[in-house]
């Protein structure tokens, strides 16, 4: 058996979990008025909207676009932060393909608990880079995700990345 360690992990394990209570603001609202971009992977922030690595994700790279203001929907969004809110992914997968040279993207927002979002109350949008062959065995058989680089790595190259397309 091959053993796979994953040092940051334990983190999160050893953290309190924190879930939004009704009328607080939501992990991505905590991030947007935190001034610490280092320690929660922020790599990038435009007027309405920033740029964070998932901290739990699906591929390596895993980055998510969010608005600052705290919506369930895209319906909610003005016409403004709909298109910083893409003006910001399009800049984001550029400093993806730049840094990781990934094959494909999956590009997706869960709207809703049943469409598997995971902070309901707080939209974003997902990037996940694909590569040919990233799915190896262990998502099927072992329910894990390998993922080849600490965030804070990942989450470095990015912002050099994104600082050079401002």
């Amino acid at each position: 058996m091959d053993v796979l360690h994953a040092p940051w992990r334990i983190d999160y394990i050893l953290a309190p979990k924190q879930v939004a209570g009704p009328g607080e603001p939501s992990l991505f609202t905590r991030i947007a008025q935190s001034s610490d971009d280092v320690a929660n992977y922020v790599i990038a922030r435009s007027k309405s909207c920033y740029a964070v690595l998932n901290t739990f994700p699906y591929n390596g790279g895993h980055v998510m676009v969010v608005p600052y203001r705290q919506t369930a929907g895209l319906d909610e969004l003005s016409d403004e932060e709909t298109l910083d809110l893409m003006r910001l992914l399009k800049r984001c997968q550029a400093a993806l393909t730049e840094t990781m040279r990934p094959q494909g993207f999956n590009v997706g927002i869960n709207l809703g608990q049943v469409a598997g979002a995971g902070i309901v109350e707080h939209l974003h949008v997902h990037i996940v880079p694909r590569w040919n062959g990233d799915m190896n065995f262990m998502p099927v058989i072992a329910g894990t995700n390998v993922v080849p680089e600490a965030l804070a790595d990942t989450a470095a190259k990015l912002r050099a990345a994104l600082n050079r397309s401002a």
